[in-house]
């Protein structure tokens, strides 16, 4: 029976290799999805959506976000504008990013950062490189509808709020202290920016445009954020009963501004409008020479 000696031992020797065989494929299974899982992470933003406030800023991050190459922040961080968000770093500010894939651009939008004096240094050291966003509308028709939010949200706290009228105008004149005015002074506030970022780094929308003709103006900002072309007429359609274009997903589903969007502006004399697109007739054709293009504002 001395044969069976060898047998024993080769028979040992076979499961020997087969067992490094599938330690090494369990290994390296696991690599792969380690590496699999580390691919997915939270990144900085690759572009960042700067302002105006209510100029489009929630409309163009979610038309964005119907392209396969694009994460959005689905909350305003408020992180280069607010101190407290600030001094906790650019760690926690990651922390608020969604999780992409290699060569997906993350989006991020606060469109307080547009007329925050300290913020286009701030974002210029979190990324020299990085895109600015900033969608514009009439400064007239944004003040009003800033003032109606503000009105909106005090009237839901039950709490008083001075008509429009008593806050733009005193003693018959345009106030220019008036915090709503003087967001809506795009001149001086892109300056600021344009002392930090080369020109070509932003890419001005016209909201107007973006709500009654969306896919131009998509296309336009796809070709700026250096992405292929994926959004395509057929992600819009017109709701009737809302007034405005919806978005229809690749995978079918719709979705619509929430019931803020296009809420009925406060009431304001055409008179004191009148006075106030006079007011803005100066500063808007800064603006205009500034990024080289016009718009039909009042």
């Amino acid at each position: 029976m001395l044969w069976t000696v060898p047998l024993v031992l080769l028979v040992l020797l076979l499961l020997q290799t087969q067992l490094c065989v599938c330690l090494r494929g369990l290994r390296a299974a696991g690599s792969s999805s380690s590496r699999s899982r580390n691919a997915t992470q939270q990144r900085l933003p690759g572009a960042v959506i700067i302002g105006v406030r209510k100029g489009g800023t929630r409309a163009l991050l979610e038309m964005l976000n119907l392209h396969p190459d694009v994460e959005v922040a689905k909350a305003e961080v408020h992180y280069f504008n607010v101190e407290e968000h600030f001094r906790r770093g650019l760690t926690w500010y990651r922390a608020q990013m969604p999780f992409t894939l290699p060569g997906q651009l993350t989006v991020e939008k606060t469109p307080g950062y547009f007329a925050s004096p300290h913020v286009p240094v701030r974002v210029w050291e979190m990324n020299p490189a990085v895109r600015l966003l900033l969608i514009v509308r009439d400064p007239a028709e944004r003040l009003v509808s800033d003032y109606t939010q503000v009105l909106h949200n005090r009237v839901t706290r039950h709490k008083p709020y001075q008509p429009l009228e008593e806050l733009l105008l005193r003693q018959g004149h345009i106030d220019p202290a008036y915090k709503a005015l003087q967001r809506s002074l795009y001149h001086q506030h892109l300056a600021r920016w344009l002392d930090v970022f080369p020109r070509e780094q932003v890419h001005v929308v016209d909201g107007e445009a973006l709500i009654r003709h969306p896919f131009p103006e998509l296309r336009r900002a796809e070709r700026f954020l250096d992405l292929p072309p994926r959004i395509a007429p057929s992600n819009f359609y017109f709701n009737t009963t809302k007034g405005f274009y919806c978005l229809l997903s690749a995978g079918g589903h719709d979705k619509c501004l929430d019931e803020s969007k296009g809420r009925p502006h406060a009431p304001l004399s055409s008179q004191a409008f009148g006075k106030l697109c006079g007011y803005f007739r100066e500063p808007n054709r800064l603006f205009f020479e500034m990024v080289g293009r016009s718009f039909s504002w009042c």
